[in-house]
């Protein structure tokens, strides 16, 4: 007969590891920055932010991509990010035409552009269809950004940058790529608001 939950198997276990993965997450801090600078300049150069993934994966990617359009502390313009996750007719009709696995890279032939970004999101970074629309991204001049659990899986391959969170638990590895996405949704807003600013000061010295 299985055990009850208790405050300390359940509560306890449960923020213990989150508490020692997101340390690990400190020391990839120097991987962030990268990433970061990476799609500021993709926002800088006209480009966009395209995001992809299954399940919570799936909503991760609508949840950033919409911290970018909408706004995340700051009020400043909307910026160009897409979750590939959100048109059923194009998903039912492209896995029912061409199967689960082209639900994303078929979008990414439509509407990538070279100099755009692709972040995929996978815990395991072996979900099908993400590897398939980051092989798409790679071919069409995409910058590729992967976000996975320990060891990158087939998608660490694919990836200009590899955010491999060390845990095989699901539920952690999630955890800590949610808080990876607001850093850098922080550090896009911050870097935006900072260079309009010192393109109006540049403005005003040239009159």
């Amino acid at each position: 007969m299985a055990d009850h939950p208790d405050r300390k198997s359940v509560f306890g276990k449960a923020i213990a590891e989150h508490l020692s993965v997101i340390g690990g997450v400190q020391e990839q801090t120097e991987l962030l920055e990268r990433i970061a600078r990476a799609m500021a300049e993709t926002l800088h150069r006209g480009g966009q932010i395209l995001w992809c993934g299954n399940g919570g994966s799936a909503a991760d990617s609508q949840h950033l991509a919409a911290e970018i359009v909408g706004r995340f502390r700051r009020e400043r313009r909307g910026l160009p990010s897409i979750a590939l996750t959100t048109d059923t007719s194009i998903l039912t009709s492209v896995a029912n035409d061409y199967g689960y696995e082209a639900v994303f890279s078929r979008q990414v032939e439509a509407l990538g552009r070279p100099g755009d970004m692709l972040v995929g999101i996978s815990t395991s970074g072996n979900s099908h269809n993400v590897i398939a629309a980051l092989e798409t991204a790679r071919a069409q001049g995409l910058t590729t950004v992967a976000f996975t659990g320990a060891g990158g899986g087939r998608m660490g391959a694919l990836a200009d940058h590899l955010f491999a969170v060390d845990s095989l638990d699901t539920a952690r590895i999630q955890e800590a790529q949610i808080l990876a996405g607001h850093m850098l949704c922080d550090w896009l807003e911050l870097d935006w608001i900072s260079s309009q600013a010192a393109k109006e000061v540049k403005e005003e010295s040239v009159h």
